[in-house]
């Protein structure tokens, strides 16, 4: 039989681990064709370049299986990193942010990292980083605002003789 060749080959080939990556079922299976290659007696490193992943994943993979059997090859939870702000305290830290920081007794017309860090320290005893903050503003909603500079609030003539072309009306369109 002659030899079939996919055009595009590596294009395909990422392509093809892209979608295994996207369900669950299809990650389950292409373990199991993982454990079909071992049993054949492919090593972890032979099955992990024919498969595209790395011997260590491979070697997890059989480990599993060998002790848990075909529930080792199942997706499991992946619990993550426990959120710092309860559902309850992300509830009122949105309130307060609508209030604006005056509202609460600080000197800010703005809100920004620092200052949010600040008092979630002060009224709920969270010490949250000034990065971890501002993604708070995002995941929230908000919209990161910087108060105009003082030369946008500067005398209006006194620009317009500064710019070097004339300001002039809307220009019509025929």
């Amino acid at each position: 039989m002659r030899r079939l060749e996919i055009t595009d080959a590596e294009l395909m080939r990422i392509a093809i681990q892209d979608e295994i990556q996207r369900s669950q079922e299809s990650r389950y299976d292409h373990r199991l064709h993982g454990m079909l290659l071992s049993c054949s007696g492919m090593s972890a490193y032979e099955i992990a370049a024919l498969l595209g992943q790395s011997p260590r994943t491979v070697q997890y993979w059989i480990h599993r299986f060998q002790g848990h059997g075909f529930a080792g090859l199942q997706e499991g939870e992946r619990s993550g990193r426990p959120p710092a702000l309860a559902e309850s305290a992300l509830q009122a830290v949105g309130q307060d942010l609508r209030q604006g920081p005056r509202l609460l007794g600080y000197s800010q017309i703005l809100w920004d990292g620092k200052l949010l860090s600040h008092h979630l320290k002060t009224r709920y005893q969270i010490d949250m980083g000034v990065r971890q903050c501002q993604r708070l503003f995002h995941h929230l909603g908000f919209r990161r605002r910087k108060p105009r500079s003082l030369i946008a609030l500067a005398d209006p003539e006194a620009k317009a003789t500064y710019k070097k072309t004339p300001k002039t009306g809307p220009k019509k369109r025929h």
